[in-house]
């Protein structure tokens, strides 16, 4: 039986350098014809949707500009765009600097059966809210322990992009900003995951591209809301045992200059209050899950964790932590986090 074809959505705002080099590998991955590549731009300029244009595929290319600005909404109106193809959906971060055809390939594989994603080691400085946060708490709410949870390069399968579909519409108002920025990784893996098979795609090299940490603000505010409404909601499981993948950050030696402008941001960001780094991490993420739970809004929620979160960062920044130590802090913080998660629950239902 011929498979049927599959379609890839490429988000992109600004990315001239890259946004060819990622059409070109997309369409190697997909080598079909019968194939769709749905590039959705929201540049102040045409240079991005040129350069998508021009770049020569063998899929079928649809481009669509002034698309409104957030990931979540370039990718949601993409969606409403996509053809009926019945094969699975690729979703592409277009500011990739290191395209690979295999790992997109990949991705298409074991998206038909459900949700795949990227699994790439992040250098140490970087991925933090991943790391601190998104992949820890995923796992310990959901069961799901998910490498690279915030990851750019995913794939869903048909049955999947229904259920997004159909939770999009659903939606608690107060969520779709989130939602249509930065929220919409978080959004896409919880809802997918009932779906069908949940596959992480191991790479070796570390991901290349353009560094979040300037818009650390913006994506834990539109990140974080969606995380702890969703993860709230979901009946509480056990976390997986010793096979889930174990963390990896890729050492690098950080330049002091980079280091101190990153301290620096922290510092401006980290709220006028003694008190926010007199509660471990694992707990203050416990208490803000929980509070959600107990009928909380996921934004107020997030908005009291901030202050927790800042520290945490700054904390790993500034630790004299040997490289081949780090992956362990990072597992001991994850394995915490579900106890403190558990012993809330049981709290909840004891009371």
């Amino acid at each position: 039986m011929t498979p049927e074809p599959a379609a890839a959505i490429l988000p992109s705002r600004d990315e001239p350098a890259t946004i060819a080099a990622v059409t070109a590998a997309v369409d190697t991955a997909l080598n079909d014809p019968r194939a769709v590549i749905i590039h959705t731009d929201s540049s102040d300029h045409p240079t991005t949707s040129d350069h998508f244009t021009a770049t020569p595929t063998r899929a079928r290319k649809i481009s669509l500009t002034n698309v409104p600005r957030g990931k979540g909404a370039q990718i949601l109106e993409a969606l409403a765009h996509l053809p009926d193809t019945g094969g699975p959906v690729l979703i592409a971060d277009t500011d990739t600097r290191n395209p690979d055809p295999d790992v997109y390939r990949e991705l298409l594989v074991h998206g038909e059966r459900g949700f795949a994603i990227a699994d790439y080691p992040r250098y140490w400085d970087e991925a933090n809210l991943t790391s601190h946060l998104a992949r820890p708490l995923i796992a310990a709410a959901t069961g799901h322990d998910v490498p690279q949870p915030l990851a750019g390069d995913l794939a869903l399968s048909a049955r999947a992009i229904r259920a997004v579909r159909t939770a999009v519409n659903a939606m608690d108002a107060q969520l779709h900003p989130a939602v249509n920025g930065y929220g919409i990784d978080a959004f896409l893996l919880l809802t997918a995951a009932p779906t069908g098979r949940l596959t992480s795609v191991t790479v070796q090299a570390p991901k290349t591209h353009a560094a979040s940490f300037p818009h650390l603000p913006q994506i834990y505010d539109q990140a974080v809301p969606v995380l702890l409404a969703l993860t709230a909601d979901w009946p509480h499981r056990l976390v997986p045992g010793a096979s889930a993948p174990p963390y990896r950050p890729a050492h690098r030696t950080l330049d002091p200059g980079r280091r101190a402008a990153m301290l620096a941001t922290l510092h401006a960001l980290a709220p006028a209050d003694p008190r926010y780094d007199a509660c471990p991490w694992p707990v203050a993420v416990a208490d803000a899950w929980h509070s959600v739970r107990n009928g909380a809004a996921p934004h107020e929620a997030a908005h009291g964790l901030w202050p927790h979160y800042v520290h945490r960062v700054h904390t790993w920044l500034t630790a004299a932590t040997p490289p081949n130590e780090r992956a362990a802090q990072l597992a001991a913080a994850h394995t915490r986090l579900f106890g403190v998660l558990t012993a809330h629950s049981t709290r909840s239902r004891i009371s």
